[in-house]
């Protein structure tokens, strides 16, 4: 159950922490950046789809739709429109935090 929190909560920080190093390259805010790369979270709701709904010893890379590793490519192209990037820097993190998940367990 900690695992699953902290997971949560990683998903809300680690961006907080980037959000500052892009202010740099881009004229966004720092808040609209962290909060972009935060509403990233909402590819999770492809474990809408799985049964059991929760299952804390499931990997989600591979299994669910947007985690599988075309989707993952998709976030990789979004890297290059300057108009997509902080987004696919969002997913890109939500992926490696899930992947990172999938080690600890």
């Amino acid at each position: 159950m900690i695992r699953s929190g902290l997971h949560i909560i990683l998903h809300f920080l680690v961006p907080a922490f980037v959000a500052p190093g892009l202010k740099k390259w881009t004229k966004q805010s720092w808040l609209k950046l962290w909060l972009t790369m935060s509403a990233t979270i909402v590819i999770d709701l492809d474990h809408l789809l799985a049964d059991p709904l929760y299952d804390p010893n499931r990997c989600s890379i591979g299994f669910h739709p947007l985690h599988t590793y075309p989707a993952i490519f998709v976030y990789i192209v979004l890297l290059f429109p300057k108009r997509t990037r902080v987004v696919g820097i969002g997913l890109l993190i939500h992926i490696f935090l899930d992947q990172l998940d999938c080690i600890l367990m």
